[in-house]
């Protein structure tokens, strides 16, 4: 399948300034793709503008893969209704570091440079700035972006001057790498749309040459209808610190079936054969939520290898009464151990539940206990039983905690 085919296919066709989109089918393209640093991880809305990127890359193209030291200081005012705060320089330092590692983990074997735009505007000084780009863009074309306008108007809140010139480094960052790269193309996510324009309009003025965008649309959560990567618990994280292995996997499972099949082809690198196939199961037995359990298991593995991957998958089969907790592992125990209350070896029964919360006194402990409510390890128990094994409690359906 062409490039163009399968970006049209998985659903990544936005708005372009390619005429006619056969032309990232030719010869190799030197491209950009950028994430300011903002926060020490990227979720899943970058997620999808980045599997875009592996495609591109797959196909043949040269990616760089910027992240936004300078812009960072700065924050992008496109669509934020308020001023930012500005972050530490050590802050920015440690998010680009974060940012940098989890490229090399989702693009993982696949052949980019990593570029950092600060490394170029920590030379440039303001007069340069002003002579070399502010004289190139019109204060009209400025002003008439939509987020500098809802800013202006009467309930906006203002807008500062070093957001009012965001667009402006960020476009500039597109003539750097033109320059010096022959980078020819920047990759975006929609909200980025304008940035990227004034990019592209900048090269044309400063030196008269031909660049193109290319923007995927944003994924919205048909279920829920909330643009997509938001929770009402927030953003789900790569970083595993910000949204545990176990969390990130559960978020796929619990795809929709209006959803599932579209974020197959977002979201992972399978074949249009194999996502036909699931598709069709979906119709056809929708209680087995085969593509859900194989949406989970594809990302995971892309963002936190497949080991892990495997890990949240014991363990939710585990939890859902699929497997013997008997035959986790040792790094599966350890996830799990995240998940739920911990106590530990050769407590009580009644303990363990009060301890941890599963049961408010010892009578409610006992209550439980005696009406069957509770099992160790799928074993019904009495109000007298110690736990001396690494064993798993059930309280209920959906109440659980770790004997280690």
């Amino acid at each position: 399948m062409k490039l163009s085919e399968e970006l049209a296919w998985r659903g990544f066709v936005n708005q372009t300034t390619y005429p006619d989109m056969s032309a990232l089918d030719g010869d190799p393209i030197s491209f950009y793709f950028g994430v300011d640093p903002s926060a020490d991880s990227m979720q899943i809305g970058n997620l999808a503008a980045a599997m875009m990127v592996r495609h591109f890359i797959d196909h043949g193209h040269h990616a760089y893969l910027l992240v936004g030291g300078a812009t960072g200081m700065i924050g992008d005012p496109d669509g934020k209704k308020d001023e930012r705060n500005l972050q530490t320089l050590e802050a920015i330092d440690h998010n680009k570091q974060a940012i940098a590692a989890q490229y090399k983990t989702v693009f993982a074997g696949k052949d980019f440079t990593v570029v950092d735009n600060y490394d170029w505007f920590k030379e440039l000084n303001y007069i340069d700035f002003l002579r070399t780009v502010g004289k190139n863009v019109p204060l009209s074309q400025m002003l008439g972006r939509e987020f500098v306008q809802s800013r202006l108007g009467t309930d906006g809140s203002g807008i500062s001057y070093a957001e009012f010139s965001y667009s402006l480094i960020q476009g500039y960052d597109f003539v750097h790498l033109s320059r010096t790269y022959d980078v020819t193309l920047q990759l975006c996510g929609a909200d980025q749309w304008g940035n990227s324009i004034a990019g592209v309009d900048l090269i044309r003025r400063m030196d008269n040459k031909e660049a193109h965008v290319y923007s995927t649309p944003l994924v919205v959560n048909k279920t829920t209808g909330a643009k997509f990567g938001k929770s009402e618990g927030g953003a789900i994280w790569l970083d595993p610190a910000k949204t545990s292995v176990y969390a990130f996997y559960q978020f796929w499972l619990n795809a929709g079936d209006a959803d599932v099949i579209d974020w197959l082809k977002v979201f992972t690198v399978l074949s249009k054969e194999a996502i036909d196939d699931l598709e069709r199961d979906t119709h056809e037995n929708p209680q087995r939520r085969m593509a859900q359990k194989v949406l989970a298991r594809e990302v995971t593995s892309i963002v936190h290898g497949g080991d892990r991957a495997q890990s949240a998958e014991a363990v939710s089969r585990v939890l859902f009464g699929e497997m013997n907790f008997a035959d986790l592992l040792d790094e599966d125990i350890e996830l799990l151990a995240h998940e739920i209350p911990v106590v530990g070896l050769g407590t009580t029964i009644v303990d363990a539940l009060v301890s941890s919360g599963a049961a408010s006194s010892n009578g409610e402990a006992k209550r439980l206990i005696e009406s069957g409510a509770v099992s160790v390890s799928g074993e019904k128990v009495d109000s007298d039983h110690s736990v001396n094994l690494r064993s798993l409690i059930k309280k209920g359906k959906n109440s659980f905690i770790l004997v280690r």
